[in-house]
Order: C-alpha cells, then structure tokens, then sequence
C-alpha cells in the first residue's frame, strides 16, 4: 500500500508535562466548535449545579449524600469529555490526557479543572482562527492584483 501524507496542521500541545491534545489551532471547525461548547459546558454546569442542591435536600445522612454526590460529578465529568470530544476529535482522550483527573474537580486555584483547561485554550484557537483569516485576506488580496494586472480586454497594436 502507497502512503500519502499531507500537512493537516494538526499541532501537539502537551498538557502538564505528559499528556498530548493534538488539534489543528487554525482550523475554523475547531473554533466554531469550541466557542459553541461554551454554552454546552455552561448547561452542563447549571444541571450538575441544581442536581447537587436536590441531594444535599434529598439525603441528611452524610454518607448517602456523599455516594450520590460523587457519582453527579462522575456523570458530569463524562458529559464534559464527550463535548471536548466533539470539539477536539475522538482521539484525543481526555481521560488519558489527563491523567484520569475529574475535569469537574476544584483545582488549587479554586477553579474546576475544565475551566483552567479552556481558559489555556482559548488564545492558542483564537490566534489560530485570526491566523487563518490574515491568510484567507492575503490570499484574496494576491488574487485581487492578479486579476488587476491582467488586461481585461485585449487590443491589437495598432
């Protein structure tokens, strides 16, 4: 079998110092995806939000309260890997990427680990995306002289 490689501008980018997330950053799908989970994730969070607050009513004993507590942020945590799935591709294993980290967890700043995450993110889609775009204007703008410079009707010389 022949092999063709070509340049998709899939780029790796290793998160805390061993999990790989492979993305092309410039990729308009991409972008348009990862903005649009924004509000995803935001539903996410108010649903899990509201289920923690039935179960704090719904269980006094410590114990029971904590199990179900637990497997919320379990089936929250899924939920939020299959959106990243959607933005990133199915290769890119979040769990495996992370280390199995809970992406809903409290990080040592007090913010949930998918935050952190999106906020490192965010700047390389967005340079990606303006990136695309100079070259989609460059392109546009060498196209254009092209056809300036090319006569529109051609005349005999006289």
């Amino acid at each position: 079998m022949k092999q063709l490689t070509i340049d998709t501008g899939v780029q790796e980018f290793e998160i805390n110092g061993s999990g790989v997330l492979r993305f092309n950053p410039s990729d308009p799908n991409v972008y348009n995806r990862f903005f649009a989970a924004e509000t995803t994730l935001t539903e996410l969070d108010a649903e899990a939000q509201k289920r923690m607050e039935q179960i704090e009513a719904d269980f006094p004993d410590d114990n029971q309260r904590v199990g179900a507590e637990l497997a919320v942020l379990a089936e929250y945590d899924r939920k939020i890997k299959e959106v990243l799935n959607g933005v990133f591709g199915a290769g890119n294993d979040f769990d495996e990427i992370l280390h199995g980290v809970n992406l809903a967890a409290v990080a040592g700043n007090g913010r949930r680990v998918v935050t952190n995450l999106l906020d490192a993110l965010t700047p390389i889609i967005r340079e990606g995306a303006e990136r695309s775009m100079e070259e989609k204007a460059d392109k546009a703008v060498q196209l254009s002289l092209i056809h300036i410079s090319e006569p529109t009707r051609r005349r005999g010389i006289s």
